[in-house]
């Protein structure tokens, strides 16, 4: 038997033991998307694992920790696939340009088509090698150089990578996986609700509701499904996740200012702002915009101003928890909606829960509306990780350079 038949029959033994645990450690499992199964997680995780141990890891590997941020518009979703335009091929190649060989990029969230990211996180391993002498390895490039670098080549000569950019990167240690020492992700929804058709600007960004929302509905219709839930009825019939079983950390939905100015406007200038447009507007403990008072008599407080359009009223979705089911958000939104409008009562959403099954549901929300917002981990500050480099990696006139034999 070959060292690579003994590496497969070794995953799946470990597959067959993590399955018959799965009842015990549910939110362990991070399954988010309908091309995962158990056996490629198995070998996802061996491979993350103690790469010294099996003699195999390389001394001038270095792992890097990327955020990225992309517009999900023209994508075919964040996991590479044998066809069409994907966040995971779009870095590989930028990387590979930039290293001058292949590499492979291994996504925490793995976002469907059309969904956007403000802060997807990924990692990769890259090795520095001397482009005068062939062979000769160097030390780690520096993180500002490898985002700066391959930004570069996202953007070079081709317009269609212009939405999509590298917003940080970090060095982490060779066992660090992006997907499986994730902490939480949060993910936004937007939702637009007016009678008028969206702007341009909005159209691939928010889903357009053309009925008013009950507001205080779909805020109680949030506490039902908070906490630990068989979350059944809200995941796609192609889901391959093992358990139905997630914990929702935070759902809520909180109606905020509707503005094309941009997010990094100053909140005090953009309070005069609203106020010069007749609106009253109030600031909450996270620094949001909260809408108090927009419409008068039913009717939007926009100025009278020829050509300006009428102001939507705008619902953000904020969902917080470990890991998610192949489209729960989605389905979650859908829900809540529905409770908005009216179509569904809040004891509605109780037996659509507690049904368990996905035929219960209303249809999803469309995949524009959705951002995932962050992915987080339990990291070192900036400040520990720079001190332990340098106490480990200095490296000495003599062992800065190496020579591949």
């Amino acid at each position: 038997m070959t060292k690579f038949s003994k590496h497969i029959l070794q995953c799946k033994a470990e597959c067959s033991k993590r399955l018959s645990n799965a009842a015990r450690n549910e939110e362990e499992e991070v399954e988010e998307s309908v091309e995962e199964n158990a056996v490629e997680e198995c070998e996802e995780v061996s491979e993350s694992r103690n790469l010294s141990d099996s003699g195999t890891e390389n001394p001038g590997m270095q792992r890097y920790l990327v955020a990225v941020e992309y517009i999900g518009t023209r994508f075919a979703g964040a996991q590479k696939q044998p066809q069409g335009r994907t966040v995971a091929g779009i870095l590989e190649e930028a990387f590979s340009n930039f290293i001058g060989k292949p590499v492979r990029v291994s996504l925490s969230s793995r976002t469907d088509a059309g969904v956007h990211a403000v802060s997807n996180v990924c990692h990769v391993d890259l090795e520095r090698t001397s482009k005068r002498k062939p062979g000769e390895i160097l030390t780690p490039h520096d993180p500002a150089v490898v985002k700066r670098a391959v930004n570069h080549f996202l953007q070079k000569d081709n317009s269609d990578n212009t939405d999509i950019t590298i917003t940080d990167i970090r060095c982490v240690p060779s066992d660090f996986h992006a997907r499986f020492r994730a902490q939480e992700r949060m993910y936004l929804y937007r939702i637009l609700s007016g009678q008028d058709s969206l702007s341009v600007f909005e159209r691939q960004g928010a889903w357009h509701v053309p009925e008013d929302l009950d507001l205080r509905a779909m805020q109680e219709a949030c506490k039902v499904l908070v906490g630990c839930h068989d979350f059944s009825s809200f995941r796609a019939s192609a889901c391959q996740a093992i358990s139905p079983i997630r914990t929702l950390d935070e759902l809520h939905v909180s109606e905020v200012v509707s503005t094309v100015f941009f997010p990094s406007i100053n909140g005090k200038d953009l309070n005069n702002i609203i106020k010069d447009h007749s609106r009253v507007y109030s600031i909450n403990s996270e620094n949001d915009l909260l809408l108090s008072s927009v419409y008068n008599n039913g009717r939007s407080a926009t100025p009278n101003i020829f050509g300006l359009r009428k102001k939507h009223r705008c619902y953000v979705v904020r969902v917080r928890a470990r890991s998610f089911l192949y489209h729960q958000v989605r389905l979650i939104v859908g829900v809540l909606k529905a409770v908005g409008t009216g179509q569904l009562s809040v004891s509605d959403v109780k037996r659509i829960l507690e049904a368990k099954t996905v035929t219960a549901a209303p249809p999803m929300a469309p995949a524009c509306g959705l951002y995932l917002g962050y992915v987080r981990y339990d990291l070192p500050s900036e400040a520990e990780t720079d001190t332990a480099e340098s106490s480990v990696t200095s490296p000495t006139p003599a062992s800065q350079k190496r020579r591949l034999t």
